[in-house]
């Protein structure tokens, strides 16, 4: 039976980060083989670059880590993972999706963190896990759901690791 979404409520961008830091591992411990689609919904300036930021840095990159607004794709490799942050906010029609090629990251040994994917419509392959980030009068709200077994096997581990940050605090 696939679990309920998870919601937790983000006080601000330390705990934003947090999330990230424990995405990260729930998504590499151990790592899906078929590759993973996570996609990042919320306004602008609701947190999802911060967020992807975050996982990154945990899951090991060291250098710059910057937003792919302009250039829609910032690819990184971490030991032999591929990691591809794409944001489509700038796409004007789903088919530039295609255009661009984008279709070739998708797939196995890759996880694909997307900012706006509903921007790329039916060309974007369901999302394994959804994050929608949302502004709140005080703070951030997350909402994580789970589309596939990889998805909910992810969020399975996701509680599982939060569970254990909060037991340390």
């Amino acid at each position: 039976m696939a679990e309920p979404s998870l919601t937790l409520t983000l006080n601000d961008e330390t705990a934003t980060a947090a999330l990230g830091a424990a995405l990260a591992d729930a998504l590499l411990d151990p790592p899906e083989a078929g590759g993973l689609v996570i996609g990042l919904n919320g306004d602008l300036g609701a947190g999802k670059t911060t967020l992807v930021r975050a996982l990154l840095r945990r899951a090991g990159v060291t250098g710059p880590v910057k937003s792919p607004t302009f250039a829609l794709l910032e690819p990184y490799e971490v030991s032999r993972l591929h990691l591809y942050h794409f944001d489509f906010y700038r796409f004007k029609n789903p088919r530039e999706f295609l255009d661009c090629g984008f279709s070739e990251f998708f797939g196995p040994g890759a996880i694909c963190l997307v900012e706006w994917p509903e921007r790329a419509g039916a060309y974007l392959t369901t999302a394994d896990l959804h994050i929608g980030l949302h502004v709140l009068d005080s703070g951030r709200s997350a909402v994580i759901g789970a589309n596939t077994e990889s998805g909910e096997r992810c969020l399975h581990r996701l509680r599982t690791f939060l569970s254990a940050v909060r037991a340390d605090a």
